[in-house]
Protein backbone atom coordinates (compact mmCIF):
# COMPACT_ATOMS: atom_id res chain seq x y z
CA UNK A 1 0.00 0.00 0.00
CA UNK A 2 1.37 3.57 -1.27
CA UNK A 3 0.52 6.83 0.70
CA UNK A 4 1.35 9.39 -1.05
CA UNK A 5 0.93 13.42 0.22
CA UNK A 6 -2.00 12.23 2.18
CA UNK A 7 -3.55 15.37 3.56
CA UNK A 8 -6.72 15.89 5.48
CA UNK A 9 -8.80 18.39 7.45
CA UNK A 10 -12.16 18.45 9.10
CA UNK A 11 -12.83 22.10 9.06
CA UNK A 12 -9.97 23.66 10.90
CA UNK A 13 -8.77 20.50 12.49
CA UNK A 14 -5.69 18.55 10.72
CA UNK A 15 -5.80 14.75 10.71
CA UNK A 16 -2.83 13.58 8.31
CA UNK A 17 -0.32 16.75 6.71
CA UNK A 18 1.44 15.13 3.34
CA UNK A 19 2.04 11.93 4.56
CA UNK A 20 4.18 9.69 2.51
CA UNK A 21 4.36 6.17 3.72
CA UNK A 22 4.38 2.47 2.57
CA UNK A 23 2.40 -0.10 4.25
CA UNK A 24 2.65 -4.36 3.89
CA UNK A 25 -0.87 -5.12 2.76
CA UNK A 26 -0.64 -9.08 3.65
CA UNK A 27 0.91 -8.58 7.27
CA UNK A 28 -1.12 -8.09 10.46
CA UNK A 29 -0.79 -4.53 11.16
CA UNK A 30 -2.15 -2.97 14.58
CA UNK A 31 -3.00 0.56 14.38
CA UNK A 32 -2.32 2.87 17.40
CA UNK A 33 -2.50 5.87 18.29
CA UNK A 34 -4.60 8.87 20.46
CA UNK A 35 -8.01 9.56 20.65
CA UNK A 36 -9.04 11.55 17.91
CA UNK A 37 -5.85 10.55 15.95
CA UNK A 38 -7.67 9.56 13.13
CA UNK A 39 -7.54 5.69 12.78
CA UNK A 40 -11.13 5.28 11.74
CA UNK A 41 -10.33 8.06 9.60
CA UNK A 42 -7.58 5.89 7.91
CA UNK A 43 -10.03 2.90 7.31
CA UNK A 44 -12.68 5.09 5.82
CA UNK A 45 -10.09 6.53 3.40
CA UNK A 46 -9.36 2.99 2.51
CA UNK A 47 -12.61 2.50 2.04
CA UNK A 48 -13.34 5.25 0.05
CA UNK A 49 -16.19 6.52 2.28
CA UNK A 50 -13.94 9.59 3.10
CA UNK A 51 -12.03 11.93 0.41
CA UNK A 52 -8.61 13.15 1.10
CA UNK A 53 -8.32 17.12 0.51
CA UNK A 54 -4.92 16.19 -1.21
CA UNK A 55 -2.95 12.86 -1.85
CA UNK A 56 -3.71 8.89 -2.69
CA UNK A 57 -3.71 5.91 -1.45
CA UNK A 58 -2.82 3.08 -3.99
CA UNK A 59 -3.62 -0.68 -2.87
CA UNK A 60 -0.72 -2.50 -5.56
CA UNK A 61 -2.20 -6.18 -4.66
CA UNK A 62 -5.74 -6.04 -2.95
CA UNK A 63 -9.06 -6.28 -4.60
CA UNK A 64 -11.54 -7.61 -2.06
CA UNK A 65 -11.52 -5.74 1.38
CA UNK A 66 -13.66 -6.30 4.49
CA UNK A 67 -14.60 -4.15 7.45
CA UNK A 68 -15.91 -4.77 10.94
CA UNK A 69 -16.66 -1.75 12.27
CA UNK A 70 -17.25 -0.74 15.95
CA UNK A 71 -20.94 -0.24 16.04
CA UNK A 72 -22.28 -3.58 13.92
CA UNK A 73 -25.91 -2.68 14.07
CA UNK A 74 -26.19 -1.42 10.46
CA UNK A 75 -23.93 -4.56 9.19
CA UNK A 76 -26.90 -6.66 10.07
CA UNK A 77 -29.98 -6.17 8.45
CA UNK A 78 -32.89 -6.20 10.20
CA UNK A 79 -34.98 -8.85 8.14
CA UNK A 80 -36.81 -11.84 8.55
CA UNK A 81 -33.48 -13.43 7.05
CA UNK A 82 -32.14 -16.76 9.16
CA UNK A 83 -28.37 -15.97 10.39
CA UNK A 84 -27.26 -18.99 8.48
CA UNK A 85 -28.55 -17.45 4.67
CA UNK A 86 -27.26 -14.68 6.04
CA UNK A 87 -23.81 -16.24 7.13
CA UNK A 88 -23.63 -18.09 3.65
CA UNK A 89 -23.90 -15.04 1.55
CA UNK A 90 -20.60 -13.77 2.36
CA UNK A 91 -19.41 -15.83 -0.50
CA UNK A 92 -21.50 -15.29 -3.72
CA UNK A 93 -21.09 -18.65 -4.63
CA UNK A 94 -24.70 -19.20 -5.80
CA UNK A 95 -24.98 -16.17 -7.80
CA UNK A 96 -21.65 -17.27 -9.79
CA UNK A 97 -23.35 -20.70 -10.32
CA UNK A 98 -26.85 -19.22 -11.46
CA UNK A 99 -24.70 -17.09 -13.93
CA UNK A 100 -22.79 -20.09 -15.37
CA UNK A 101 -25.93 -22.41 -15.71
CA UNK A 102 -27.43 -19.41 -17.52
CA UNK A 103 -24.67 -18.90 -20.29
CA UNK A 104 -24.48 -22.63 -20.56
CA UNK A 105 -28.16 -22.33 -22.06
CA UNK A 106 -27.05 -19.16 -24.02
CA UNK A 107 -24.36 -21.76 -25.42
CA UNK A 108 -26.35 -24.40 -26.49
CA UNK A 109 -28.80 -21.72 -28.12
CA UNK A 110 -25.55 -20.18 -30.68
CA UNK A 111 -24.28 -21.87 -33.92
CA UNK A 112 -21.18 -18.69 -34.27
CA UNK A 113 -18.18 -20.05 -33.03
CA UNK A 114 -16.88 -16.84 -32.04
CA UNK A 115 -20.24 -15.83 -30.28
CA UNK A 116 -19.81 -19.47 -28.44
CA UNK A 117 -16.09 -19.10 -28.09
CA UNK A 118 -16.75 -15.28 -25.78
CA UNK A 119 -19.26 -17.70 -23.84
CA UNK A 120 -16.96 -19.45 -22.81
CA UNK A 121 -14.51 -17.36 -21.60
CA UNK A 122 -16.87 -15.82 -19.49
CA UNK A 123 -17.64 -19.09 -18.10
CA UNK A 124 -14.16 -20.00 -17.71
CA UNK A 125 -13.40 -16.91 -15.78
CA UNK A 126 -16.25 -17.41 -13.90
CA UNK A 127 -14.73 -20.78 -12.31
CA UNK A 128 -11.91 -19.28 -11.46
CA UNK A 129 -14.03 -16.85 -9.00
CA UNK A 130 -15.40 -20.40 -7.63
CA UNK A 131 -12.19 -21.49 -7.27
CA UNK A 132 -11.10 -18.24 -5.45
CA UNK A 133 -14.33 -18.98 -3.33
CA UNK A 134 -13.32 -22.47 -2.40
CA UNK A 135 -16.74 -23.78 -4.15
CA UNK A 136 -15.97 -27.10 -2.79
CA UNK A 137 -15.30 -26.65 0.91
CA UNK A 138 -17.04 -23.41 1.13
CA UNK A 139 -19.72 -24.91 3.57
CA UNK A 140 -17.22 -26.83 5.11
CA UNK A 141 -15.21 -23.98 6.18
CA UNK A 142 -18.28 -22.09 7.47
CA UNK A 143 -19.49 -24.70 9.39
CA UNK A 144 -15.98 -24.57 11.32
CA UNK A 145 -16.27 -21.47 11.69
CA UNK A 146 -20.01 -21.36 13.55
CA UNK A 147 -18.52 -24.05 15.60
CA UNK A 148 -15.08 -22.23 16.60
CA UNK A 149 -17.49 -19.17 17.29
CA UNK A 150 -20.16 -21.00 19.39
CA UNK A 151 -22.79 -19.80 17.48
CA UNK A 152 -26.00 -22.26 18.43
CA UNK A 153 -27.48 -24.65 16.16
CA UNK A 154 -30.82 -23.33 17.13
CA UNK A 155 -29.47 -19.43 16.16
CA UNK A 156 -28.73 -20.60 12.88
CA UNK A 157 -32.47 -20.35 12.30
CA UNK A 158 -33.50 -17.02 13.70
CA UNK A 159 -34.56 -14.16 11.96
CA UNK A 160 -31.57 -11.60 12.17
CA UNK A 161 -34.10 -9.28 13.22
CA UNK A 162 -33.91 -11.50 16.39
CA UNK A 163 -30.69 -10.82 17.88
CA UNK A 164 -28.67 -9.20 20.50
CA UNK A 165 -25.99 -6.97 19.93
CA UNK A 166 -23.50 -9.30 21.19
CA UNK A 167 -25.12 -12.31 18.74
CA UNK A 168 -24.84 -9.62 15.86
CA UNK A 169 -21.46 -9.27 16.88
CA UNK A 170 -20.85 -12.75 16.53
CA UNK A 171 -22.48 -13.40 13.47
CA UNK A 172 -20.81 -10.05 11.61
CA UNK A 173 -17.13 -11.45 12.51
CA UNK A 174 -17.95 -14.66 11.45
CA UNK A 175 -19.38 -13.88 8.20
CA UNK A 176 -16.60 -11.32 7.32
CA UNK A 177 -14.16 -14.26 8.06
CA UNK A 178 -16.10 -16.24 5.76
CA UNK A 179 -16.39 -13.74 3.15
CA UNK A 180 -12.52 -14.43 2.63
CA UNK A 181 -10.72 -10.99 1.77
CA UNK A 182 -7.46 -9.94 0.98
CA UNK A 183 -7.43 -7.26 3.87
CA UNK A 184 -9.67 -7.44 6.63
CA UNK A 185 -10.21 -4.13 8.33
CA UNK A 186 -11.30 -4.21 12.16
CA UNK A 187 -12.44 -1.90 14.39
CA UNK A 188 -12.64 -2.94 18.39
CA UNK A 189 -13.24 -6.16 17.03
CA UNK A 190 -12.98 -8.02 20.97
CA UNK A 191 -15.79 -5.63 22.32
CA UNK A 192 -18.62 -8.03 22.76
CA UNK A 193 -16.53 -11.49 22.84
CA UNK A 194 -16.74 -13.78 25.09
CA UNK A 195 -13.22 -15.25 26.18
CA UNK A 196 -13.87 -18.07 24.14
CA UNK A 197 -14.36 -16.62 20.96
CA UNK A 198 -12.01 -14.60 21.16
CA UNK A 199 -9.40 -17.12 21.86
CA UNK A 200 -10.77 -18.82 18.52
CA UNK A 201 -10.39 -15.37 16.75
CA UNK A 202 -6.67 -14.88 17.60
CA UNK A 203 -5.97 -18.25 16.07
CA UNK A 204 -8.06 -17.86 13.40
CA UNK A 205 -6.25 -14.59 12.70
CA UNK A 206 -2.92 -15.53 12.90
CA UNK A 207 -2.93 -18.16 10.34
CA UNK A 208 -5.04 -16.06 8.14
CA UNK A 209 -3.21 -15.80 4.54
CA UNK A 210 -4.15 -12.52 4.13
CA UNK A 211 -3.72 -8.78 5.38
CA UNK A 212 -5.20 -7.76 8.71
CA UNK A 213 -5.59 -4.06 9.51
CA UNK A 214 -6.87 -3.41 13.72
CA UNK A 215 -7.15 -0.66 15.39
CA UNK A 216 -8.18 -2.33 18.98
CA UNK A 217 -7.73 -1.10 22.98
CA UNK A 218 -7.26 -4.88 23.83
CA UNK A 219 -3.42 -5.24 24.22
CA UNK A 220 -3.51 -9.11 24.88
CA UNK A 221 -5.44 -9.43 21.64
CA UNK A 222 -2.61 -6.30 19.41
CA UNK A 223 0.49 -8.70 21.25
CA UNK A 224 -1.23 -12.22 19.99
CA UNK A 225 -2.11 -10.99 16.12
CA UNK A 226 -0.31 -8.53 14.90
CA UNK A 227 3.38 -8.34 13.67
CA UNK A 228 3.62 -4.38 13.06
CA UNK A 229 2.57 -1.49 14.63
CA UNK A 230 1.18 1.58 12.67
CA UNK A 231 1.56 4.65 15.49
CA UNK A 232 -0.58 7.83 14.12
CA UNK A 233 0.92 10.74 16.05
CA UNK A 234 -1.82 13.33 17.01
CA UNK A 235 0.16 15.83 17.55
CA UNK A 236 2.52 16.21 14.07
CA UNK A 237 -0.38 14.27 11.99
CA UNK A 238 1.93 11.92 10.24
CA UNK A 239 1.95 8.00 10.54
CA UNK A 240 4.82 5.90 11.49
CA UNK A 241 5.27 2.05 10.96
CA UNK A 242 7.48 0.02 13.84
CA UNK A 243 8.17 -3.63 13.58
CA UNK A 244 6.65 -6.14 15.94
CA UNK A 245 3.37 -6.17 17.96
CA UNK A 246 2.01 -3.60 20.75
CA UNK A 247 4.63 -4.59 23.63
CA UNK A 248 7.39 -4.03 21.05
CA UNK A 249 6.16 -1.61 19.53
CA UNK A 250 5.85 0.52 23.36
CA UNK A 251 9.27 -0.72 24.30
CA UNK A 252 10.86 1.31 21.25
CA UNK A 253 8.74 3.63 21.76
CA UNK A 254 9.72 4.73 25.55
CA UNK A 255 13.02 4.35 24.33
CA UNK A 256 12.97 6.60 21.76
CA UNK A 257 11.08 9.11 24.23
CA UNK A 258 14.06 8.66 26.97
CA UNK A 259 16.53 9.71 23.82
CA UNK A 260 14.62 12.26 23.31
CA UNK A 261 14.01 13.38 26.37
CA UNK A 262 17.74 13.75 27.12
CA UNK A 263 18.77 15.35 23.75
CA UNK A 264 15.82 18.16 24.87
CA UNK A 265 17.62 18.47 28.13
CA UNK A 266 20.73 19.14 26.11
CA UNK A 267 18.52 21.40 24.01
CA UNK A 268 17.40 23.20 26.91
CA UNK A 269 20.54 23.85 28.71
CA UNK A 270 22.06 25.21 25.40
CA UNK A 271 19.59 27.76 24.94
CA UNK A 272 19.55 29.27 28.24
CA UNK A 273 23.46 29.76 27.98
CA UNK A 274 23.04 31.43 24.60
CA UNK A 275 19.63 33.56 26.32
CA UNK A 276 22.42 34.99 29.10
CA UNK A 277 25.11 35.69 26.38
CA UNK A 278 22.75 37.74 24.17
CA UNK A 279 21.00 39.24 26.83
CA UNK A 280 25.02 40.74 28.88
CA UNK A 281 26.63 41.64 25.49
CA UNK A 282 23.83 42.38 22.63
CA UNK A 283 24.34 46.54 24.73
CA UNK A 284 27.91 45.74 24.90
CA UNK A 285 30.60 47.34 22.72
CA UNK A 286 31.19 46.53 18.91
CA UNK A 287 33.08 42.93 19.94
CA UNK A 288 30.42 41.93 22.55
CA UNK A 289 27.36 42.97 19.93
CA UNK A 290 29.25 40.91 17.76
CA UNK A 291 29.05 37.42 19.73
CA UNK A 292 25.77 38.29 20.86
CA UNK A 293 24.72 38.52 16.91
CA UNK A 294 26.52 34.88 16.30
CA UNK A 295 24.48 33.64 19.39
CA UNK A 296 21.73 34.77 18.14
CA UNK A 297 22.51 32.84 14.67
CA UNK A 298 22.95 29.65 16.70
CA UNK A 299 20.07 30.19 19.04
CA UNK A 300 17.73 30.66 15.74
CA UNK A 301 19.25 27.31 14.30
CA UNK A 302 18.31 25.30 17.39
CA UNK A 303 14.75 26.68 17.36
CA UNK A 304 14.71 25.41 13.71
CA UNK A 305 15.51 22.04 14.90
CA UNK A 306 13.29 22.03 18.63
CA UNK A 307 12.88 18.93 19.73
CA UNK A 308 9.14 18.65 21.19
CA UNK A 309 7.63 15.89 23.20
CA UNK A 310 4.86 14.26 22.52
CA UNK A 311 1.93 15.44 24.70
CA UNK A 312 0.72 13.51 26.98
CA UNK A 313 -3.16 12.59 26.67
CA UNK A 314 -5.71 14.27 28.82
CA UNK A 315 -7.76 11.88 30.80
CA UNK A 316 -11.10 11.70 31.88
CA UNK A 317 -12.60 12.82 35.80
CA UNK A 318 -14.77 11.00 36.65
CA UNK A 319 -16.74 11.73 40.07
CA UNK A 320 -19.99 9.36 41.07
CA UNK A 321 -22.46 10.35 43.68
CA UNK A 322 -25.61 9.78 44.80
CA UNK A 323 -28.49 12.34 45.74
CA UNK A 324 -30.07 10.04 48.72
CA UNK A 325 -29.68 6.44 50.17
CA UNK A 326 -31.65 3.77 48.85
CA UNK A 327 -34.10 1.55 51.01
CA UNK A 328 -32.27 -1.87 52.47
CA UNK A 329 -33.28 -3.64 49.40
CA UNK A 330 -33.60 -1.27 45.99
CA UNK A 331 -34.11 -4.01 43.89
CA UNK A 332 -36.53 -7.37 44.23
CA UNK A 333 -37.43 -9.60 41.23
CA UNK A 334 -40.17 -12.58 42.26
CA UNK A 335 -40.65 -15.45 39.37
CA UNK A 336 -39.98 -13.11 36.48
CA UNK A 337 -40.19 -14.59 33.13
CA UNK A 338 -39.83 -12.93 30.18
CA UNK A 339 -39.72 -13.81 26.40
CA UNK A 340 -39.08 -11.55 22.74
CA UNK A 341 -41.41 -14.36 20.94
CA UNK A 342 -44.37 -15.00 22.71
CA UNK A 343 -44.50 -18.55 20.40
CA UNK A 344 -40.96 -19.99 21.41
CA UNK A 345 -40.71 -22.82 23.52
CA UNK A 346 -37.98 -21.37 26.50
CA UNK A 347 -37.85 -18.32 28.13
CA UNK A 348 -35.28 -16.11 28.02
CA UNK A 349 -35.18 -14.95 31.40
CA UNK A 350 -37.15 -18.29 33.57
CA UNK A 351 -39.07 -17.18 36.90
CA UNK A 352 -35.67 -15.74 38.68
CA UNK A 353 -36.16 -14.43 41.86
CA UNK A 354 -33.65 -12.05 43.34
CA UNK A 355 -33.14 -9.70 46.05
CA UNK A 356 -30.02 -6.78 45.50
CA UNK A 357 -29.67 -5.38 48.94
CA UNK A 358 -27.97 -1.58 49.27
CA UNK A 359 -24.11 -1.13 48.56
CA UNK A 360 -24.03 -4.49 46.41
CA UNK A 361 -21.93 -5.07 43.23
CA UNK A 362 -23.77 -7.52 40.94
CA UNK A 363 -22.14 -9.23 38.20
CA UNK A 364 -24.51 -10.92 35.14
CA UNK A 365 -22.32 -13.38 33.13
CA UNK A 366 -22.83 -15.90 30.29
CA UNK A 367 -22.51 -16.18 26.86
CA UNK A 368 -24.12 -14.02 24.39
CA UNK A 369 -27.93 -13.95 23.58
CA UNK A 370 -28.67 -15.78 26.63
CA UNK A 371 -30.55 -12.11 28.00
CA UNK A 372 -28.17 -10.12 29.83
CA UNK A 373 -28.76 -7.29 28.48
CA UNK A 374 -32.60 -8.25 28.16
CA UNK A 375 -32.39 -8.49 32.42
CA UNK A 376 -31.03 -4.90 32.85
CA UNK A 377 -34.06 -3.46 30.34
CA UNK A 378 -36.55 -5.06 32.29
CA UNK A 379 -35.41 -4.05 35.34
CA UNK A 380 -35.28 -0.28 33.90
CA UNK A 381 -38.71 -0.94 32.65
CA UNK A 382 -38.23 -0.65 29.27
CA UNK A 383 -39.25 -4.15 29.08
CA UNK A 384 -42.00 -5.55 30.77
CA UNK A 385 -42.10 -8.99 32.23
CA UNK A 386 -44.65 -11.48 30.96
CA UNK A 387 -45.16 -13.18 34.38
CA UNK A 388 -43.77 -12.23 38.05
CA UNK A 389 -42.79 -8.78 39.25
CA UNK A 390 -40.24 -6.14 39.84
CA UNK A 391 -40.12 -4.17 42.86
CA UNK A 392 -38.13 -1.30 42.81
CA UNK A 393 -37.72 0.53 46.35
CA UNK A 394 -39.56 4.21 47.39
CA UNK A 395 -36.15 5.68 47.20
CA UNK A 396 -34.46 3.96 44.10
CA UNK A 397 -33.03 5.85 41.41
CA UNK A 398 -32.03 4.34 38.93
CA UNK A 399 -29.06 5.55 36.26
CA UNK A 400 -28.56 3.50 33.06
CA UNK A 401 -25.35 2.81 30.86
CA UNK A 402 -26.44 1.04 27.55
CA UNK A 403 -24.26 -0.85 25.94
CA UNK A 404 -25.61 0.47 22.49
CA UNK A 405 -25.68 4.29 23.60
CA UNK A 406 -29.73 4.43 22.79
CA UNK A 407 -30.44 6.87 25.63
CA UNK A 408 -28.28 9.44 23.43
CA UNK A 409 -30.31 11.89 20.97
CA UNK A 410 -28.59 11.51 18.15
CA UNK A 411 -30.25 14.05 16.63
CA UNK A 412 -29.19 16.89 19.09
CA UNK A 413 -25.58 18.30 20.10
CA UNK A 414 -23.19 17.01 22.47
CA UNK A 415 -23.97 20.02 24.34
CA UNK A 416 -28.23 19.45 24.16
CA UNK A 417 -27.38 16.00 25.69
CA UNK A 418 -27.03 16.71 29.32
CA UNK A 419 -29.04 20.45 28.82
CA UNK A 420 -31.78 18.90 30.73
CA UNK A 421 -30.14 18.87 33.78
CA UNK A 422 -30.67 21.91 35.17
CA UNK A 423 -26.85 23.31 35.38
CA UNK A 424 -25.40 26.63 34.14
CA UNK A 425 -23.65 27.00 30.83
CA UNK A 426 -20.91 27.31 32.59
CA UNK A 427 -21.07 23.82 34.37
CA UNK A 428 -22.09 22.27 31.18
CA UNK A 429 -18.95 22.92 30.03
CA UNK A 430 -16.74 21.47 32.69
CA UNK A 431 -18.89 18.54 32.97
CA UNK A 432 -17.85 17.43 29.35
CA UNK A 433 -14.43 18.96 29.53
CA UNK A 434 -14.26 16.48 32.63
CA UNK A 435 -14.87 13.99 29.58
CA UNK A 436 -12.41 15.33 26.89
CA UNK A 437 -14.82 17.05 25.17
CA UNK A 438 -13.24 20.66 24.17
CA UNK A 439 -14.65 23.56 22.92
CA UNK A 440 -15.19 22.57 19.32
CA UNK A 441 -16.84 19.38 20.28
CA UNK A 442 -19.52 20.80 21.85
CA UNK A 443 -21.61 21.68 18.93
CA UNK A 444 -21.18 18.23 17.40
CA UNK A 445 -24.35 16.25 16.90
CA UNK A 446 -24.04 12.80 18.27
CA UNK A 447 -24.89 10.97 14.72
CA UNK A 448 -21.03 12.09 13.69
CA UNK A 449 -19.79 11.05 16.88
CA UNK A 450 -17.66 8.25 17.10
CA UNK A 451 -17.87 4.86 19.53
CA UNK A 452 -15.33 5.93 21.75
CA UNK A 453 -17.19 9.84 21.85
CA UNK A 454 -20.34 8.19 22.82
CA UNK A 455 -19.21 5.68 25.68
CA UNK A 456 -17.74 8.98 27.36
CA UNK A 457 -21.24 11.72 26.37
CA UNK A 458 -23.00 8.51 27.95
CA UNK A 459 -20.46 8.06 31.05
CA UNK A 460 -21.00 11.96 31.54
CA UNK A 461 -25.01 12.08 31.32
CA UNK A 462 -24.65 8.82 34.11
CA UNK A 463 -22.68 11.12 36.44
CA UNK A 464 -25.32 13.88 36.11
CA UNK A 465 -28.01 11.73 37.34
CA UNK A 466 -26.72 11.10 40.54
CA UNK A 467 -28.24 7.45 40.98
CA UNK A 468 -28.13 5.09 43.79
CA UNK A 469 -28.29 2.39 41.83
CA UNK A 470 -25.82 1.52 38.50
CA UNK A 471 -27.39 -0.40 35.82
CA UNK A 472 -24.13 -0.84 33.92
CA UNK A 473 -24.13 -2.62 30.35
CA UNK A 474 -20.89 -3.34 28.81
CA UNK A 475 -18.87 0.14 29.91
CA UNK A 476 -15.78 -0.67 29.31
CA UNK A 477 -16.28 -0.86 24.94
CA UNK A 478 -15.03 1.37 23.23
CA UNK A 479 -12.66 2.77 25.84
CA UNK A 480 -8.71 3.36 26.10
CA UNK A 481 -6.99 1.09 28.88
CA UNK A 482 -6.53 4.36 31.26
CA UNK A 483 -9.81 5.51 30.83
CA UNK A 484 -11.18 1.63 31.84
CA UNK A 485 -8.96 2.03 34.86
CA UNK A 486 -9.76 5.40 35.67
CA UNK A 487 -13.66 4.28 35.17
CA UNK A 488 -13.01 0.74 37.69
CA UNK A 489 -11.89 2.76 40.21
CA UNK A 490 -14.80 5.52 40.49
CA UNK A 491 -17.24 2.56 40.03
CA UNK A 492 -14.92 0.74 42.83
CA UNK A 493 -15.56 3.84 44.96
CA UNK A 494 -18.92 4.12 44.43
CA UNK A 495 -20.98 3.66 47.92
CA UNK A 496 -24.50 2.70 45.85
CA UNK A 497 -25.65 -0.19 44.21
CA UNK A 498 -24.21 -1.33 40.86
CA UNK A 499 -25.92 -4.38 38.55
CA UNK A 500 -23.24 -4.74 35.54
CA UNK A 501 -22.75 -6.83 32.49
CA UNK A 502 -19.24 -6.85 31.34
CA UNK A 503 -17.10 -9.56 29.17
CA UNK A 504 -13.59 -7.19 30.13
CA UNK A 505 -12.06 -9.51 33.69
CA UNK A 506 -9.73 -7.24 34.18
CA UNK A 507 -12.21 -4.83 34.71
CA UNK A 508 -14.54 -6.45 36.82
CA UNK A 509 -11.59 -8.06 39.22
CA UNK A 510 -11.20 -4.30 40.29
CA UNK A 511 -14.88 -3.54 41.27
CA UNK A 512 -15.17 -5.50 44.22
CA UNK A 513 -18.27 -7.81 42.65
CA UNK A 514 -20.09 -9.30 45.91
CA UNK A 515 -22.44 -12.14 43.62
CA UNK A 516 -22.96 -13.18 40.06
CA UNK A 517 -25.66 -14.13 38.65
CA UNK A 518 -25.03 -17.06 35.53
CA UNK A 519 -27.54 -17.36 32.66
CA UNK A 520 -29.27 -18.76 31.20
CA UNK A 521 -29.23 -21.09 34.54
CA UNK A 522 -30.30 -18.18 36.92
CA UNK A 523 -27.34 -20.07 39.59
CA UNK A 524 -26.18 -17.42 42.23
CA UNK A 525 -23.12 -17.41 43.82
CA UNK A 526 -20.09 -15.61 45.37
CA UNK A 527 -17.70 -13.70 43.17
CA UNK A 528 -14.76 -16.14 42.53
CA UNK A 529 -12.49 -15.21 39.15
CA UNK A 530 -11.13 -18.56 38.85
CA UNK A 531 -14.67 -20.52 39.21
CA UNK A 532 -16.59 -17.58 37.31
CA UNK A 533 -13.88 -18.36 34.35
CA UNK A 534 -14.52 -21.92 34.52
CA UNK A 535 -18.69 -21.72 34.56
CA UNK A 536 -17.97 -18.95 31.69
CA UNK A 537 -16.08 -21.52 29.61
CA UNK A 538 -18.37 -24.37 30.44
CA UNK A 539 -21.52 -22.43 29.56
CA UNK A 540 -19.96 -21.06 26.50
CA UNK A 541 -19.02 -24.65 25.17
CA UNK A 542 -22.65 -25.51 25.40
CA UNK A 543 -24.06 -26.50 21.98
Amino acid sequence: MKIQNLTLTFGTQTIFDDINILLPETEKVGITGANGAGKTTFFRILLKQVEPDHGTVTLQNTRRISWLPQIITDEIPNTDMSVFDFLLSGRPIHQIEEKIKNLYLEISTLDNEKEIDQKLKKVGLLQEELNYWDVYEAESILLKLIDGMHIEDSLLDQPLKTLSGGQKSKVAFARLLYSKPELILLDEPTNHLDHTTKDFIIQYLKNYQGGIFVISHDIDFLNKVTTNTLYLDKQTHKMELFKGNYEQFQRIKKEREKTLLREKEKQDTERKKLEEIIARYIRGNEKKARIAKDRQKKLARLEENKIVLEEKGKEIHINLTANQESTRFPIRLENVSFRYDKTAKRDIIHKLTLEIPRGEKFLIIGENGVGKSTLLKLIMGSLQPDSGKIILGPKTDLGYYAQEHELLDEDKTVLENIANYHLTSKQDREILGNFLFQKDDLDKKVSILSPGERARLSLAKLTLEKANVLILDEPTNHLDPTSQQLIAKAFHNFEGTMIIVSHNPEFVDTLGINRTLLLPDGKLGYYDHDQVAKLKRKNESKK
